[in-house]
């Protein structure tokens, strides 16, 4: 596999060709993801919940993610590298830009923000300084107790035209990349349709871009009931690297995801 970039990204949609996007936490099941193909691993701050076995992502701190990114910069190969800024890193601009300078030198060649048209300003300072920037819409985990769960985004037409907008203010903005959580697909591939940068989806149906889920999901290890859009590769695969190369191959298909797997 050649090194991807946002480039590379670009070039995919460009084509109409979706690409593999998934989680990592060490250099080991980096080097996995690598090999099996996938072009886009993330450190995200969902190892809070399947690492350290919190409730959800709000405890994770700025270090703990540079640790893990430190790990995976090792074993990541040609795939590029995704990092979440923790909870609250947002608070101010200068906290945003010096959160997000420790991300770049552990490794980080993406940096991924949660949060609404709000953000703008800040995702504008971030890409003037050279840091590119994913921007994560929908279902955001980090105000998952503000949202009163874990719940689908986007199901009425108002809330649907928000995201949309608060999408095209983003990248407006300089957000490099869109990502949607948990939306329906009908969103999904109206958001992706209406702007040029690449949108990965997770949970948000077929028509995105690029797909990513978290390791644990795909290797059908995490504990409690799984969310709709996950699917178990490891139940058609003899080890990890085949269930990742599975993964990675139905979502180049677009096998992955099926209408059993979208809202």
């Amino acid at each position: 596999m050649k090194t991807v970039t946002l480039s590379t990204l670009q070039a995919f949609k460009r084509a109409g060709e979706t690409f593999s996007c998934l989680t990592a936490y060490d250099a080991t099941f980096a080097h996995a993801a690598r090999e099996a193909g996938v072009e886009v691993l993330l450190v995200g701050d969902s190892l809070g919940m399947v690492l350290q076995g919190h409730a959800s992502t709000l405890p994770v701190t700025l270090d703990d993610v540079c640790y893990h990114t430190r790990c995976v910069t090792r074993g990541k190969g040609a795939s590029l590298l995704m990092v979440d800024l923790p909870f609250m890193s947002n608070t101010s601009t200068e906290r945003l830009l010096q959160d997000a300078g420790a991300l770049m030198r552990a490794g980080a060649e993406l940096v991924k923000v949660e949060g609404e048209a709000w953000m703008a300003d800040g995702i504008r300072e971030l890409t003037r300084r050279g840091v590119p920037v994913c921007a994560h819409l929908g279902l955001t985990p980090q105000t998952v107790y503000q949202l009163g769960g874990y719940k689908v985004q986007g199901r009425d037409a108002d809330q649907a035209s928000r995201i949309l907008e608060d999408a095209r203010a983003l990248v407006e903005a300089g957000a490099s990349v869109i990502l949607l959580e948990c939306v329906p697909a009908s969103l999904g591939r109206a958001v992706a349709e209406a702007l040029e940068v690449p949108v990965i989806g997770i949970g948000a149906g077929p028509d995105v871009d690029g797909q990513i889920l978290v390791m644990h999901d795909v290797l059908g290890v995490t504990a409690g009931r799984s969310p709709r859009f996950v699917k178990n590769f490891m139940a058609e695969a003899d080890d990890i690297q085949g269930a990742f190369r599975r993964y990675h191959e139905d979502v180049k298909a677009r096998r992955f995801p099926a209408e059993e797997h979208c809202f």
